[in-house]
């Protein structure tokens, strides 16, 4: 993997946000769910879809702090226009857990 600078990582824009609203994507190509984020008042809301449907389903998802990349243009995936990347990290069989704080923290805190 190739090194980068901490002038590189300021770049990426990792904040943390809650889930508003999540809903099934059955239009993905692979499970996925829809989920509305609040990330406080600089970012606002921005919406997402993530392949989490192996721990997660959308009520459980509600209330939830995530992190999640804020900065990288908007992406369309399937007919759902995706505004930020939810981070989290492969389990023992490959399936996502989403990564966030342990306690609760304030909207749209940046990752240091």
């Amino acid at each position: 993997m190739a090194e980068i600078s901490f002038d590189d990582f300021l770049k990426v824009d990792i904040r943390v946000g809650e889930v508003i609203r999540a809903e099934d994507y059955p239009e993905a190509r692979k499970p996925a769910i829809k989920m509305w984020i609040d990330f406080g008042g600089e970012i606002g809301e921005r919406k997402t879809s993530a392949q989490v449907t192996a721990h997660y389903d959308p009520a459980s998802l509600v209330g939830k702090q995530v992190m999640a990349v804020v900065n990288f243009p908007p992406r369309q995936i399937g007919k759902f226009m995706s505004e930020v990347l939810v981070l989290g990290l492969p389990d023992e069989k490959g399936e996502i857990v989403l990564i966030g704080p342990d306690g609760k923290v304030p909207l749209g805190g940046r990752m240091h």
